[in-house]
């Protein structure tokens, strides 16, 4: 029989079914807005950095680059545990609409930020990370929000088209920034404020906060532990890209060791902290259940193999096969978006049906099918030339998107129905920071693997191809010399970096002819399409592995039968999630085999 097929057959209330479409839309206004601006930048940031007057390829302002890149994504991943659990003490819906102020405040800063150069720059960071904030108390409550208001019966359905708004927005993102930026580049900022504040006024007069809460006290050296280590382990894989000591890499640097180390050490004492206070920030007893454990370990995987797509397919498109095309590397961000659309298209296909069939027959081949076809998509882009034909790419991203787009829902439907009531929203900030935290690791683990192949190829292969025309020797070592990073964020960028890099003298001595050749269409991506693409097949190998991962863990994660588990809801919360009783759990055992203490 389906999953909640007796549910199913009770006729809904009127007045808790239009509720139930309000929740749905505003917190999918919501996270698709959040979403939305953590890529809109990705492809604006050469406008952004031409907007405030600043070299983005200079080595003192690549920090400025990592950061307008990165600090978003940091600050949600950082904060959505401790605003989950701050809705589950004080009302999910309350600290909702505080990120939608939060968030629609910072765009409009954003929007109308008046100071250029390094100062506009850190301005702007400052910005973000008050954005972050906003961003953060959307994500970590819309989830919980939703799960209060649908049926379990229903809830897959609710879940998936939230989460396909979502992922939807992260590439959309990509075409909306192209498109906005090409104008002028406050618009990217701009864009959200309409919606922000009509989601904020919407929110406040008609989302209503009936979700269930647990009264307890502020963990604060909970929060500390956690907040700190996540911030140190962020700052130091987003600084171990920067050059440092001679090497293109900061991962020797002490200081990116020790905020390494550092951040695991807190992480560390974060577990040893939440096992013993009397209300604990995040019930570490949660990843006894096998569907919250095991779900929690896909997205994670998932999101690490997704991040790494996206980036090193906007480089790919950027740096190398859009310029061989004929397209002028001012257009590559905006093109770049537009030849992404197959993967959202994907996205879009699969989204609410796969949470509907969740509902119907479980979670597991879902999830699990979606990212095996992750997987194989990997694998076959690995066989893809440099210079592929688009239509082949087309539908591997195509067919990319409808596994993750397979994946998301019923993955995110077994962590919701796999904890009690009391603990939505700190579960449900937990999904959220492995999300977030996958993106950012996804993007010191690849920038790294393409900037140590780049490192041990590109001089050689610059310096030579500059020589061949007619460019001065110790002109040509110099220029082969600059670090890898400055050439890999040129690719990312979309620009040239031949005229920069060169300068006016020295394009005027070699001649016209030559001119043309260096700074033309070809140059720069013919020199380092093979080493790039040497890294391309790194990463692509590494995300099929992570998405392979992410299939097995999926499939020991299970079906999380949601009638079972809402009769689960009724037991005491204290005994349920104390780890010194496992009793509770025993009983949710035996309603749901699949849902386990591990």
């Amino acid at each position: 029989m389906p999953v909640g097929s007796t549910a199913a057959a009770q006729s809904p209330d009127p007045t808790e079914e239009r509720t139930r479409w309000v929740v749905l839309s505003n917190t999918t206004l919501g996270v698709f807005i959040a979403m939305l601006n953590q890529s809109i930048v990705i492809i604006s940031l050469p406008a952004i950095f031409r907007g405030i007057h600043l070299d983005p390829l200079r080595p003192s302002n690549i920090g400025y680059l990592l950061w307008l890149l990165q600090g978003y994504m940091v600050v949600t991943a950082v904060l959505v545990v401790t605003f989950g659990r701050i809705g589950d003490i004080f009302g999910r819906v309350r600290m909702y609409n505080a990120g939608f102020a939060i968030f629609t405040a910072a765009s409009i800063g954003l929007a109308f930020m008046p100071f250029t150069g390094t100062t506009g720059a850190s301005v702007l960071i400052g910005l973000r990370v008050i954005q972050g904030i906003g961003g953060a108390l959307l994500m970590a409550n819309s989830t919980a929000i939703l799960t209060d208001a649908f049926p379990p019966e229903r809830r897959g359905f609710a879940l998936g088209f939230n989460i396909m708004a979502a992922v939807t927005a992260s590439f959309l993102g990509l075409v909306a920034g192209g498109l906005l930026a090409g104008v002028n580049w406050r618009l990217v900022f701009l864009v959200s404020v309409p919606f922000g504040l009509f989601g904020t006024v919407w929110a406040y007069l008609k989302l209503p906060d009936n979700g269930a809460r647990a009264p307890a006290r502020i963990d604060c050296l909970g929060n500390i532990a956690f907040a700190g280590g996540l911030v140190l382990v962020m700052v130091g894989l987003t600084y171990g890209l920067e050059p440092a000591g001679g090497h293109p890499m900061g991962w020797l640097s002490p200081w990116v060791d020790g905020e390494l180390l550092g951040g695991i050490a807190l992480l560390s004492l974060f577990v040893q902290v939440e096992k013993r206070v009397t209300d604990p920030l995040f019930h570490i007893s949660l990843f006894r259940i096998r569907a919250f454990l095991g779900s929690n370990i896909a997205l994670l995987c998932s999101s690490m193999g997704r991040g790494g797509l996206q980036f090193m397919l906007i480089l790919w498109l950027q740096g190398i096969w859009l310029p061989m095309h004929g397209f002028s590397f001012e257009s590559t961000p905006l093109w770049a978006g537009i030849y992404l659309v197959p993967m959202s298209i994907g996205f879009l296909a699969t989204g609410p049906i796969a949470g509907r069939l969740s509902d119907r027959y479980g979670q597991r081949w879902l999830s699990t099918l979606g990212m095996t076809a992750a997987a194989v998509t990997f694998i076959l882009l690995l066989a893809l030339p440099v210079n592929f034909p688009y239509p082949l790419f087309a539908l591997l991203i195509l067919v990319n998107g409808l596994g993750v787009g397979m994946f998301s829902a019923p993955n995110t439907t077994t962590m919701m129905n796999s904890v009690p009531a009391g603990d939505r929203g700190a579960a449900s900030g937990m999904r959220a920071t492995s999300m977030n935290a996958g993106f950012v690791l996804s993007i010191g683990i690849f920038f790294s693997l393409m900037i140590v192949g780049l490192s041990a190829s590109l001089p050689a292969a610059l310096s030579h191809g500059l020589v061949t025309q007619g460019v001065p020797g110790p002109t040509a070592v110099r220029v082969g010399g600059l670090p890898a990073v400055a050439t890999l964020f040129a690719a990312f960028l979309g620009v040239n970096p031949m005229r920069q890099l060169l300068g006016a003298n020295v394009l005027h001595q070699i001649g016209p002819a030559h001119a043309r050749v260096i700074t033309g269409n070809s140059f720069f991506p013919s020199l380092i399409s093979v080493p790039f693409h040497r890294g391309l097949q790194i990463a692509f190998a590494v995300s099929a592995a992570l998405c392979a991962l992410a299939a097995g863990f999926s499939w020991w994660a299970g079906n999380c039968r949601p009638t079972a588990l809402e009769m689960s809801d009724a037991l005491e919360h204290e005994s349920f999630v104390d780890g010194h009783s496992t009793a509770p759990i025993d009983g949710i055992d035996a309603a749901l085999p699949d849902v386990v203490e591990v």
